[in-house]
């Protein structure tokens, strides 16, 4: 299994799955410095058209292209669902942000072969290891 600093670093397209419009929720401010660093964000949010000026799509199944890592802004009670919908649009990791932890989604993503990290957040493994896509 990769570490933390290799997905991220590895990653190119990141899924971000409860990707929000309010800026005063992690799930705005996160991916945005994602985005700002030079990666390729996809919001997916079945609730609005948008976010950071990026279409969103309702469902990691309707992601227009593969994507390199599967970020998950969602409750704990549904990470398990989600990493089994990573697996099945067949990314090869998973990220659930601080604060969230799944044993089963852990197990799900281990027995399917996929990256997991869990509890960690993506912009401070940024910021800590000096990451950026931009030249």
């Amino acid at each position: 299994m990769r570490s933390a600093r290799q997905i991220l670093a590895e990653a190119n397209v990141i899924a971000v799955v409860g990707a929000s419009r309010d800026p005063s929720k992690a799930a705005h401010t996160v991916p945005l410095q994602i985005l700002r660093h030079g990666w390729r964000i996809i919001p997916v949010n079945p609730f609005v058209d948008e976010v950071f000026g990026v279409k969103t799509v309702p469902t990691l199944a309707d992601l227009p292209e593969p994507v390199d890592l599967v970020n998950i802004f969602r409750p704990a009670r549904d990470a398990a669902d989600v990493v089994r919908q990573a697996v099945a649009i067949g990314a090869p990791a998973v990220w659930l942000q601080s604060g969230i932890v799944s044993a089963e989604a852990r197990q799900i993503a281990v027995e399917a072969g996929i990256d997991y990290v869990e509890d960690r957040c993506l912009a401070v493994e940024r910021a800590v290891n000096s990451l950026t896509k931009r030249a």
